[in-house]
């Protein structure tokens, strides 16, 4: 069944702990255990988000042995992270997107 909206996507990247797994796997594809350690998040916190950006193929998911190794999808995520990123760096950070995210400098 197909989307009707972009609800979805952006309701599922809105979570702050979702994007911080995306941005983690941006570095390199990674276990659960992973990416609990670099988050310092317990691991059903990021069990249950991982399972939501897999649900939208955000991520992949491999099995190496008994391990899952989640990395971003490489076709659509990491483009978009890195156009996100350019109009982050271009747009936001001045002082209207220092306000509101938090990231006064």
């Amino acid at each position: 069944m197909k989307c009707k909206s972009y609800n979805v996507f952006f309701e599922t990247i809105a979570n702050k702990t979702r994007l911080r797994i995306l941005e983690t796997l941006q570095k390199q594809p990674m276990s659960v255990t992973e990416i609990c350690g670099e988050l310092k998040e317990e691991q059903s916190k990021i069990s249950h988000n991982l399972k939501c950006l897999t649900n939208c193929h955000f991520i992949d998911m491999k099995k190496k042995g008994k391990q899952r190794i989640y990395s971003l999808n490489q076709e659509t995520m990491m483009p978009l992270m890195k156009l996100v990123e350019n109009h982050v760096k271009k747009y936001c950070c001045g002082s209207y997107g220092a306000k509101h995210t938090g990231e006064l400098k």
